[in-house]
């Protein structure tokens, strides 16, 4: 039999308690790094807020027949047509634009006969998912849209301060890599969109193309399921306690909204130039084409600064005279965070 001599024996000892101590103080140091979110239980996904724009269509209403495949223990999921007389007649809206009135004058105007329908409809979602700004608000809103734009499955935030939605796109963009998943932050001063999702503490949208209005295809329709999927999986597993470390994701932040050319009686006289038509994305630099007369004249676009347009000929967007809207490349950090229910637990 092996001696070991006490003193050795004791040195051991020593040293494996003065392990155990480093690493609970390791760990402590850690955690105290943690920023705890509240769990994220309750969840709707919206389709339907453009009544042609048919992929969120058709996979709300198969998820309110069969929702086994959104379901998640410990959360409840609800899917929604926001705008059915709009879904009902494949037409963007029946008034006004649904996605455009979520802001305090609409959601208090008195209701009247002659009410706009999306005004009214408006003031029925936020009392079923709001109100706004208020704790009783759902946490979470997918907000499910099309778009004749070549933007791929691309992310929306509202909030470059949002912790909880920067995790999750990042979450999703490393689920779905290596296909591209581009993020556009809509936060700006002075463009209020107002938007539907924007009920929730928490709002995203998901704008997949592209697409033509009234039509489906099943690329599309694949793409914005498996971006659902991936988006609740990551809140089944925030609020199981799992913790996501501090992360950075690229953005493309919105900076302006650029016109088609038009003539005094404010008609287009310029289309979207062959360079640019679904270019979506990609870097536009000073002297590069813009719009094309048709009598051939190329009118180029003037700045001091690359940007990334996106939202490029949007069928939707004529009407709001907009031929694409300007980006700028930047970064979002998110705090490492976890679900608060796990404090709770261990406290």
């Amino acid at each position: 039999m092996r001696c070991v001599c006490p003193s050795r024996a004791l040195r051991r000892q020593t040293a494996c308690m003065l392990s155990e101590q480093f690493l609970k103080l390791l760990k402590s140091m850690t955690s105290c790094c943690v920023v705890p979110k509240p769990p994220v239980r309750r969840v709707a996904i919206f389709g339907g807020t453009h009544g042609n724009e048919l992929s969120g269509i058709f996979l709300v209403k198969h998820w309110q027949e069969n929702g086994a495949e959104i379901q998640r223990a410990g959360m409840e999921v609800k899917p929604f047509l926001t705008n059915p007389r709009a879904v009902k007649k494949c037409t963007r809206y029946i008034d006004c634009d649904l996605n455009r009135v979520f802001d305090p004058d609409n959601l208090g105007q008195t209701v009247v006969e002659d009410i706009p329908y999306e005004v009214r409809r408006a003031q029925e979602i936020n009392q079923i998912f709001g109100p706004k700004g208020s704790d009783d608000a759902y946490d979470l809103i997918f907000d499910l849209h099309n778009t004749t734009a070549n933007m791929g499955g691309t992310l929306i935030l509202e909030n470059s301060r949002d912790d909880f939605t920067i995790q999750m796109c990042h979450y999703i963009k490393n689920a779905l890599a290596p296909e591209r998943v581009p993020v556009l932050l809509i936060e700006h001063p002075h463009l209020k969109y107002a938007t539907t999702r924007s009920v929730a503490k928490h709002p995203v949208g998901v704008e997949v193309g592209p697409q033509p209005q009234g039509v489906v295809r099943a690329d599309i329709l694949d793409k914005m399921r498996k971006i659902v999927k991936h988006g609740l999986d990551f809140v089944h597993l925030f609020n199981e306690g799992k913790e996501f470390p501090s992360c950075t994701i690229e953005v493309y932040k919105i900076m302006e909204k650029v016109d088609y050319p038009r003539n005094k009686n404010d008609e287009v006289i310029a289309i979207i130039h062959p360079n640019l038509q679904d270019q979506d994305w990609q870097p536009l630099n000073n002297g590069d084409p813009l719009f094309l007369t048709l009598d051939g004249e190329v009118i180029a676009y003037k700045g001091d600064c690359t940007v990334y347009p996106t939202f490029i000929n949007e069928a939707a967007y004529y009407e709001k005279k907009q031929a694409f809207v300007k980006t700028i490349k930047m970064e979002l950090t998110a705090e490492h965070i976890r679900s608060s229910v796990v404090d709770q637990n261990t406290s």
